[in-house]
């Protein structure tokens, strides 16, 4: 018998094979290439397949570079539903997602399960940032309507970021790498954000990364200080306490303002070190105060999240020496609300060893009056929006007049907060408020400022200074 020769046959690896085998293979390959293209649970397209997509589009573009989208939304809030209804109940809400999502995007786009609760979009006919804009606004509508759950139905919302081929990047990689820097910065400015990648995004990004190892290097070497602000007591004006806020100032940065590094801290994950860093400095400041005075020390919404927060609060100030009954801390109804079951644990734990609560910001919230009920609180401060204008305005007024008067009812102490000038705490005084602080009875100071300032109030010599 002739052997075969070589021309007559398909090489399949090292393996030689006649044609019609060949065939076979191929058809096999091409299904399983396809089986691994796809995301089992939604049938949408894999990370893979928007892969293989994109650089395919790109490259039949690529002698004319005619302009083409990719997007990527994420469902904000996912994890706590998941948690709440348990994997299946998240899987229902994914494959709706995904059901919805189809519907909805333009012939010829395509609708991917990038990963977990992230999904991306090929929008070949979205040409720039405008039409981006609208695409991402139709989308957020879309995933705004409830979805069933059978006996129950959940909301979420979604965060988008969208870029454009081939201003934000000519290949896959760096085009991807957009449109996650702009989902990024969209997840940064809260739930159901809209962002097209830009150089100027991608500018200002770069200097949230800078301003990010500043910080953590900052914390490291102790460098972020605390500054005090005096708590009087209305009826005599004599200072009870003190509210502790941080200060940075950076060598190279300058000074940075705490709404923009404490937010960034405790979006990148290192809230819990920079706090307790600056809890361990105001507690050992506070020792050298008169011991009536206590200090008030604000939490985050992470810290009301976490089950440790008591024991490490209370083992800061037990290793400071301060007395947990001189420890007022501050939460918002916002970050109450993060973790409802997990922050009452922690506030009846701290209440337990003495410490007080206080609800910062009261009014600004969606259902205070209800916190006030479901919570154990000491004490309530009223946002500086009513304080601001209870001369000038009657609502404003009569708010603040309701508030003294449902929390002395409750048998709770008031500070109003954010008072500027003399005609506002003569009406403050008037409606019978406890406490205040602002700028008419004195600026954040730093601790050996803070220190001369008692001697001088309490007309004693200056207290001896201490390690910090």
């Amino acid at each position: 018998m002739v052997e075969p020769t070589e021309n007559a046959l398909t090489k399949a690896g090292n393996v030689f094979m006649n044609p019609a085998e060949a065939s076979s293979q191929h058809i096999v390959e091409s299904r399983l290439h396809g089986i691994a293209n796809v995301d089992p649970l939604t049938g949408l397209g894999n990370a893979q397949d928007l892969r293989d997509k994109v650089r395919a589009l790109a490259a039949e573009r690529a002698s004319d570079p005619a302009p083409f989208t990719i997007g990527l939304a994420n469902l904000d809030g996912f994890k706590p539903i998941n948690d709440l209804f348990g994997p299946e109940a998240g899987d229902t809400i994914l494959r709706q997602v995904a059901n919805r999502l189809v519907a909805c995007v333009p012939d010829g786009a395509s609708v991917i399960r990038a990963s977990g609760d992230e999904f991306a979009f090929i929008l070949p006919l979205v040409f720039e940032r405008k039409t981006a804009e609208r695409m991402g606004m139709m989308l957020k509508e879309v995933l705004s309507a409830p979805f069933d759950l059978g006996e129950r139905n959940v909301r979420l919302s979604a965060s988008f970021g969208f870029a454009v081929y081939p201003f934000a990047g000519d290949e896959f990689e760096n085009l991807l790498k957009s449109a996650d820097t702009a989902l990024y910065r969209s997840k940064r400015r809260g739930r159901g954000q809209i962002t097209v990648y830009s150089q100027e995004i991608a500018q200002e990004m770069k200097r949230s990364t800078q301003l990010e190892q500043a910080l953590r290097n900052a914390v490291i070497a102790d460098e972020v200080d605390v500054h005090f602000q005096p708590i009087v007591n209305l009826k005599n004006d004599m200072v009870v306490g003190f509210e502790a806020l941080a200060r940075w100032c950076d060598p190279d940065l300058g000074y940075v303002s705490p709404a923009v590094f404490v937010p960034l801290a405790e979006e990148r994950g290192f809230i819990d070190s920079l706090s307790e860093a600056l809890l361990r400095k105001a507690a050992q400041t506070a020792l050298s105060w008169p011991k009536e005075l206590f200090l008030s020390f604000n939490l985050s919404s992470a810290q009301l999240t976490d089950p440790n927060t008591a024991a490490n609060v209370l083992g800061i100030i037990h290793r400071a020496g301060l007395d947990p009954r001189r420890l007022e801390l501050e939460i918002t109804e916002t970050a109450v609300m993060m973790d409802a079951d997990t922050a009452k644990k922690i506030i009846a734990e701290l209440r337990e060893a003495g410490v007080r609560i206080a609800l910062d910001d009261f009014g600004t919230g969606q259902s205070s009056l209800g916190r006030l009920r479901e919570f154990a609180f000491d004490k309530v401060k009223v946002d500086r929006a009513f304080v601001s204008q209870i001369s000038t305005d009657r609502a404003c007024e009569h708010i603040v007049k309701a508030i003294v008067a449902m929390c002395d009812g409750l048998n709770l102490q008031v500070v109003a907060e954010g008072i500027e000038n003399f005609s506002e705490a003569l009406k403050l005084k008037a409606l019978g408020c406890g406490m205040g602080q602002g700028y008419f009875y004195g600026k954040p100071a730093d601790a050996t400022t803070t220190r001369r300032y008692l001697a001088g109030k309490y007309g004693e010599a200056e207290p001896a200074a201490i390690a910090v």
